[in-house]
């Protein structure tokens, strides 16, 4: 059984998402917040939040026991993307990407043995 939480259109590159989503795969839940809450980079908040609603969605929809979940797959997809212009030399102007990022974060509970 997995329980599964989505952040969609969310405001970090998934570049830099994604640093921080390999360090909690395969993680017990517990430890994979613990990590989030002692990593500095802008998006631990975020997936520390699509982390804990990934919990409660295994909690209140699957009744799972919360000690037992793992986070299973934690992955970046890659979102829309903003363009915008900036001003430069000689009347010219260049492309600014401003990336957008899909979190997904899976759940299930060990398996014993």
């Amino acid at each position: 059984m997995e329980a599964k939480a989505v952040a969609k259109t969310v405001r970090i590159a998934p570049r830099k998402a994604r640093l921080v989503i390999d360090l909690i795969r395969g993680k017990e839940v517990g430890e994979a917040i613990a990590i989030l809450k002692y990593t500095p980079k802008a998006v631990s908040p975020i997936v520390e939040k699509v982390l804990k609603s990934a919990i409660a969605n295994a909690e209140h929809n699957y009744e799972m026991d919360v000690n037992n979940l793992v986070v299973s797959k934690a992955f970046v997809d890659e979102g829309p993307t903003l363009k915008r212009y900036r001003p430069r030399a000689q009347g010219r102007a260049s492309q600014i990407n401003k990336r957008t990022s899909h979190i997904t974060i899976v759940v299930s509970e060990k398996k014993e043995g």
